[in-house]
């Protein structure tokens, strides 16, 4: 396809924007990707962090790639290959037990804590389930837009949504309000009572959240993590081989194999606006930050909505409610995030050894109970005892070289350390503060597993603010906005924005910040391109 002036230019070739561009270049027009950074992938990359190991920087474990976008653009014939965990999590408890969830034998294992609790827990992922089975269908649809027109298009997604709702009896329906508006810790509370399931359960409701599990709306954000798969089996985590930098690296393979134009190293600076007679203005191209201008019919965004709205877009070009919505959109993570290179596998009080066991595969949370993830996010949000960090914070270990030896030298490793909470805005900055907290990241793991900190031949600690200053995650905000009730569906970013199309004319949206949120999904991306298409009168569009 020749490479003249591009139908389409879109900003940001993180997961998102490649997958819109795939989709686009396949209806034949022709697309360019600009990235700021030197690498395309967004916060899905793999790097080297330190002399001879690599890992996923930022975004560090797979389930929610959506199976119809590896279908659709053939991801595994570009060699994306996801190896399953061999169970979900591993749990050292400070009374030197260990509890351990997923796999064949959770049953037993949860009955080891309570009975009834385990009898309760085919009960609990069922109910989750037929929840999920009809919010996956919604996931790959445009929301209805209720904007201040009658349209027949949103007339026609609203009765489309109350269609699909309908396949749930009333309980369904009951439960559906429950995981929409209570708080995980009281759901979790209705359902069971040892602790240590209900905190592995529980972790994915403040994971990239900056609340208590006790934060009404918090069993969303625990629901959102159950929408995925893993090569067919749901709910199911695992690791890209490569690192997530494979999965987006397959996408762009197939991007320039339908013709897309990808330029790395070009920053936006600004997004051209024109008006014409009409109340809003129109996005014709942008400015990059070399001097260069670049025109289009259609821009796109892969960027945080905040990024956008307040950095790119001249302000003068929007209306004033935008500009004020725009201002209390709330973008906020309590995440700290690290890769730390190995000298041996952690040998853990509870589960003793280096040698390779299957606990080292899984998600490891050091973090056992409700309560602890509570007080966690007290300590970050008051600001009481610390500048703005948990004293005793929550942390996920995932040893991703126990699944994929390509990422360090052998006999050594790389972790993973997704820590809560901190707060987005500490005392005196986070540059003063940043090798403070990693250092109390390394010595919380320790206290499960004393071999931790000696093992540890080097690390790259990522602040909020570095996620921000890195990868353009506002408040260093994992899912380009809070998964609350005001900011999902119809409402994300903003009423008269959820179906893609943005505040300007011929300006769309496609990343995590629109429907149906943050993860390494590809939604977003396929969504809007099924958007632009129809408003484009292009074909074929996804479904």
């Amino acid at each position: 396809m020749s490479h003249g002036n591009p139908d389409v230019l879109i900003i940001g070739g993180g997961h998102n924007g490649l997958v819109c561009a795939a989709y686009l270049a396949g209806a034949g027009l022709r697309v360019t990707v600009l990235e700021r950074r030197g690498v395309v992938g967004g916060a899905a990359v793999t790097e080297e962090f330190h002399p001879g190991f690599r890992n996923s920087t930022a975004s560090y474990t797979v389930s929610l790639l959506n199976p119809r976008v590896i279908r659709d653009l053939r991801l595994v014939e570009h060699g994306l290959r996801v190896v399953e965990r061999p169970y979900a999590n591993f749990l050292p408890l400070p009374d030197g037990r260990a509890f351990r969830l997923g796999g064949e034998h959770t049953q037993a294992e949860v009955a080891r804590w309570s009975a009834r609790d385990a009898e309760r827990l085919p009960a609990y992922n069922a109910m989750l389930e037929r929840v999920v089975a009809v919010l996956r269908e919604l996931m790959l649809r445009a929301p209805p837009n209720l904007s201040d027109r009658f349209v027949l298009a949103d007339w026609l997604a609203s009765y489309a949504t109350a269609k699909q709702l309908r396949r749930l009896d009333m309980r369904g329906r009951r439960d559906l309000l429950d995981l929409f508006a209570k708080s995980a810790g009281d759901l979790l509370d209705g359902w069971f009572e040892s602790e240590p399931l209900k905190a592995a359960l529980g972790w994915d409701s403040i994971v990239g959240n900056f609340a208590s599990p006790y934060t009404p709306g918090s069993a969303y954000v625990l629901l959102h993590h159950v929408f995925g798969e893993v090569n067919g089996k749901s709910g199911v985590w695992g690791h890209a081989i490569g690192g997530m930098g494979a999965i987006t690296a397959a996408i762009a393979a197939e991007c320039e194999a339908r013709g897309v134009r990808i330029e790395t190293g070009a920053a936006v600076a600004q997004v051209l606006v024109e008006r014409g007679h009409g109340e809003r203005g129109r996005a014709v191209g942008v400015a990059l930050e070399d001097g260069r201008e670049l025109r289009a019919a259609t821009i796109v965004s892969n960027l945080n909505p905040k990024l956008l709205y307040q950095r790119l877009v001249p302000q003068g070009q929007l209306d004033e409610d935008t500009v004020q919505r725009i201002a209390g959109y709330r973008c906020a993570s309590g995440t700290f995030r690290m890769n730390v290179a190995l000298a041996e596998l952690p040998d853990f009080a509870a589960a003793p050894g280096t040698a390779l066991q299957p606990h080292h595969q899984s998600g490891i949370l050091v973090g056992p109970s409700l309560g602890y993830f509570e007080q966690a996010f007290f300590d970050a949000k008051s600001k009481a005892h610390n500048p703005g960090w948990s004293r005793a914070p929550v942390v996920e270990l995932v040893i991703s070289s126990t699944l994929d030896d390509s990422l360090a030298p052998p006999g050594q490793h790389v972790a993973s350390l997704f820590c809560q909470h901190v707060h987005p805005e500490v005392d005196g900055g986070w540059d003063a503060h940043r090798e403070t907290v990693a250092e109390l990241m390394i010595d919380t793991v320790d206290t499960v597993a004393p071999n931790f900190r000696r093992s540890v031949l080097g690390y790259r600690a990522l602040s909020p603010l570095d996620l921000e200053r890195e990868f353009g995650l506002i408040g260093g905000d994992i899912f380009h906005g809070v998964l609350g009730l005001d900011q999902l569906f119809s409402a994300r970013p903003l009423l008269g924005q959820g179906d893609y199309r943005g505040a300007l004319d011929a300006l769309y949206l496609c990343g995590s910040g629109t429907h149906p949120g943050g993860g390494v999904t590809g939604l977003p991306g396929r969504n809007a391109a099924r958007e632009i298409l129809r408003d484009l009168r292009r074909g074929p569009r996804p479904d």
